[in-house]
């Protein structure tokens, strides 16, 4: 069996909050660790030589991160990374400048990606000159050949144009010519169309799968447009905040999704019939802060199928009793005696409020009321509701473990299978 081109295998990538002195004195006194950005937080796939596999999901799940870190323009927190059959999570750059012509990226924004004061040419045949690959006579033969190849033609009268005088389709062409030129066998492809007009949009994806069949080139495709990932790509994981929740062929996750949010992100998609019914499936809430993601599965506290057992947490409760105080048709006076907000706090399973001006049993049957009105599966996570030393404790079950599970030829991570 052909080993992967890639292999990632629990890729994490951290990155530390900044603060100000003060509050990093205080931390030091309260030794408190600093808090961290959980960008992307122990993820593992493979990319098949000549494979396209695409990163999808909502903005700030961390896709652009991985592809960096695929590519080791980011240093992994952990996890291991291996390119080619050679392990490069750790290697310093002097190490990885070897590796580097086989893997590049084409960035977002085309505009931005070119240097103003370089032309075109210049650009373009930069890489190969810094890489030692080409005299400067052979760097230009080359670098007019990639041009034509991407499109960008008459090549010779556009080699010493500047980026200003270029549209956007032609400055990103000249961005694949620029990753191209050294001949890469992966390239990480960060939402390469998001930038464009819908016109050129398809011209440039149909560029880029007819340069796959020419050289065997494989894709990291990050995107967020559904439409475009099922176009391109051979294989689609779908990310949420730091996460793979989903891992599969396009056609199998496109036909019969499985885990909440791939649904609800296929069930976004705009359909082309006026008219037509469609059952809304959109996840509630906003995603939770990268920073203190949620225990367990990170789509517990917005997923429409969400169990018991999907990692509830102290915050939640606060989260339903704040919910419940705000809106006056679920403002019970059980509600209402357990408030305000401000007076409770939560620390991984637990919640509580100190002080409590009510005696034991009054306590608990307020709790039991409030949770009696809550959404069924955080009501069935609680483990127990107590009072001790005059506080109201409401303590969560721990959250059952999440392995990832093959399910009708993909992997998933839900507890639902």
């Amino acid at each position: 069996m052909t080993e992967p081109l890639v292999q990632v295998e629990d890729l994490t990538v951290h990155f530390p909050v900044k603060s100000n002195v003060l509050e990093s004195l205080w931390r030091a006194t309260q030794r408190q660790p600093a808090p961290i950005v959980h960008a992307v937080d122990g993820i593992s796939f493979t990319v098949d030589r000549g494979e396209i596999l695409g990163l999808v999901g909502e903005s700030g799940c961390g896709k652009t991160t991985t592809g960096r870190a695929v590519i080791r323009l980011l240093k992994p927190t952990g996890g291991r990374i291996r390119f080619e059959g050679a392990d490069i999570t750790n290697l310093e750059e002097r190490e990885l400048r070897p590796l580097r012509p086989r893997m590049q990226i084409v960035f977002q924004d085309p505009h931005a990606a070119l240097n103003p004061t370089m032309t075109i040419g210049q650009s373009i045949q930069d890489p190969l000159l810094i890489h030692r690959q080409a005299s400067e006579v052979e760097a230009k033969d080359a670098t007019l050949a990639a041009m034509e190849e991407v499109g960008l033609a008459p090549a010779p009268d556009l080699f010493d144009k500047y980026p200003a005088d270029l549209s956007g389709g032609q400055k990103q062409r000249a961005v694949i010519a620029r990753a191209m030129i050294l001949r890469p066998s992966l390239i990480v492809a960060d939402e390469p169309v998001a930038m464009l007009d819908m016109s050129i949009r398809a011209k440039i994806l149909e560029l880029m799968l007819d340069l796959r069949k020419k050289h065997g080139l494989s894709y990291i495709l990050i995107t967020h447009d559904l439409a475009t990932a099922k176009f391109m790509c051979d294989r689609i994981a779908i990310m949420y905040l730091g996460r793979i929740v989903e891992v599969g062929p396009a056609e199998a996750i496109y036909r019969d999704p499985k885990h909440p949010y791939t649904r609800a992100l296929i069930a976004a998609i705009p359909v082309p019939e006026p008219g037509r019914a469609r059952v809304s499936t959109l996840p509630r809430g906003e995603v939770p802060d990268a920073v203190h993601p949620p225990a367990g599965c990170r789509f517990h506290p917005r997923c429409p199928a969400v169990l018991p057992t999907c990692g509830w947490e102290g915050r939640d409760f606060i989260e339903h009793l704040e919910q419940a105080l705000l809106d006056p048709s679920r403002a019970s006076p059980a509600a209402k005696a357990l408030g305000p907000v401000e007076r409770w706090s939560a620390d991984g399973r637990s919640a509580w409020r100190d002080p409590l001006d009510l005696d034991a049993t009054r306590a608990n049957a307020l709790a039991k009321e409030v949770l009696g009105a809550a959404p069924a599966a955080l009501a069935g996570a609680v483990q127990e509701a107590k009072v001790e030393d005059d506080r109201l404790h409401i303590v969560f079950r721990v959250p059952d473990p999440l392995p990832a599970k093959d399910v009708d030829g993909r992997v998933v991570e839900c507890l639902l299978y």
